[in-house]
Formats: structure tokens, sequence, C-alpha cells
């Protein structure tokens, strides 16, 4: 039955009327209106043009990948294993813990062959160093500079402790001063110098003195 008010010619067809009020409940979007494409293409633009701190936290998002680099390889460096090498000519083979520590801090000036006792190191202040002074010297960094000073106080000419600027001048120390030690990246080591042992265990074997992390 037609609906009220309705007359016999503006009946609905039976069979129609569900796709017809189906359109009319969804009327399609107007072809015209294509504002929102542009909107879509442009989103990027969009978003740094609405908001302004978009590419400032890029930029800051750079900055901390970055520091973690950073951080990350001055841990690694802080972990590296350590290994105490003499001079071929000083017939020093092993080392017991006390005695590495009189002579990293200038205390033993003879070997018992006679030579005289020269320390080799990096600066206190370097990285690689941090090892050698938690497990060894067990002091501040600005403690060690003072005992390097005082040991070296009136030796010009034979410091008791020298101080490099790198593994490989380290290692070159080492194998051209007579009765030299020195303490340096396990890596470094080649066979130009004896590598001593700590406490009866050699470098990377567990209980190791200077083993990184």
């Amino acid at each position: 039955m037609a609906p009220k008010g309705l007359g016999e010619k503006h009946k609905i067809p039976s069979g129609t009327a569900p796709r017809i009020l189906h359109q009319q409940r969804l009327p399609r979007p107007s072809v015209h209106d294509l504002s929102y494409v542009e909107l879509m293409t442009n989103f990027r633009e969009n978003q740094i043009a609405d908001f302004p701190l978009w590419g400032a936290s890029v930029f800051y998002r750079r900055i901390l990948i970055v520091s973690l680099f950073v951080a990350s390889a001055t841990s690694l460096a802080a972990a590296r294993d350590l290994a105490l090498v003499s001079n071929k000519a000083n017939g020093v083979s092993a080392i017991t813990v006390p005695d590495l520590v009189k002579v990293s801090k200038g205390q033993t000036n003879r070997w018992p062959d006679g030579k005289s006792v020269t320390f080799i190191m990096r600066a206190p202040a370097t990285p690689e160093m941090k090892l050698l002074l938690e497990k060894v010297y067990e002091l501040p960094e600005g403690e060690v500079k003072d005992i390097i000073t005082t040991a070296n106080h009136g030796r010009m000419g034979h410091p008791a402790i020298m101080v490099v600027d790198s593994d490989e001048d380290l290692v070159n120390k080492v194998a051209s001063i007579p009765g030299a030690v020195g303490v340096v990246d396990v890596y470094a080591i080649n066979s130009s110098v004896s590598v001593v042992k700590i406490g009866g265990k050699l470098p990377l074997e567990p209980g190791y003195l200077l083993h990184g992390n």
C-alpha cells in the first residue's frame, strides 16, 4: 500500500523502492569538490607548515642518534681488554698485583737485574685508561696526574712514568727502552714486546685483572 498522501501516479513501483531509498540515504559526493585531494597530496608540506616543530623534532632526533653513537663508542673504548707488556730484554714474565701498583706509581726504581724501571701509559684522561685507573691505581684522574708529576720530579732525562699519545707509540717505546713496561690495548700488541702475566694470568683469561666489561 502506498504511503498516505501519494496519488496513484506517485506510487513507488515494488522492487525499485529499496534501490531508490538506498541512493537517497547515501548521496554521491560532489564531483567538483577536490579540495581534499590537494590536502592529501600535500600532506607532508601541510604537516611542516601547520606544525613548525616537525622539522625541529627531526633535527633533535638526529642529534640524539649521534650522541648515542658517541656514547657507545666511548663505552666500547672503556671496556677494552688491556695487557701489561715488557721490553724483551727485561726478563720479566710475571708480576704480582701489588708490585704492578708500585711500578705504575713510580715506587719501584729497578728490576731484579738492575735495569731502571720505566712505566709507560696513555694519558689518564683517555677512555682507554679508565680500566687502569679503576683496577690498578684505584684513584680518580686528577690524583693519578699528581702521582705522575711527583714520580717524575727531578728525573727529566729518564722519567719513571712516561705518557704517550697512542697505543702504537706505547708499544714502540716499550720495545726500544730497556727496563720499560706499559699497559696497552691487548689488540695493539705485536712481536716486538713480551706479554707479562698479572697475578699468574694472561690477558683474556678468566679473572685477569685488566679484563674489560
